[in-house]
């Protein structure tokens, strides 16, 4: 095969199915239809996937656009290998309740870390204010 440059070398994963983890930390799944210059990729048949703990939820998104400059890993999904996983699938309700859960532990953990600095005099920045540069 050989080797194209850029963004060109996806035009072979084209209709395939791909997994792409966004900037954001959301996962998507679904089929590439379309790319560009600027690796912007257009998905059909889409779902995110949550992931908490052992398990997981897929939320059906359908056609999904995303900015080539938010994609961090981008790769195929072998559709004829038999999935061995050890996650087990929950319902949307499900899913989002305990990621809602995670959430509030994480900020709770966040406060009280940010105390104990805060106790010894220490501070560190909020992450909205470095994400300007």
């Amino acid at each position: 095969m050989n080797y194209v440059p850029g963004t060109a070398s996806l035009i072979d994963d084209i209709d395939k199915k791909h997994l792409v983890l966004l900037r954001d930390g959301r996962t998507l799944i679904g089929f590439l239809r379309s790319i560009d210059q600027f690796a912007n990729l257009v998905f059909h048949q889409t779902v995110e996937r949550i992931h908490v703990g052992k398990k997981f939820g897929d939320i059906p998104r359908g056609i999904f656009i995303v900015r080539g400059e938010n994609v961090v890993l981008l790769g195929e999904i072998d559709v004829e290998k038999p999935a061995d996983t050890v996650l087990q699938q929950v319902s949307i309700e499900e899913i989002l309740e305990e990621q809602r859960l995670q959430q509030q532990a994480k900020q709770e953990m966040e406060k009280v870390k940010m105390q104990v600095l805060k106790d010894r005099g220490l501070s560190i920045p909020k992450a909205d204010n470095l994400d300007e540069y």
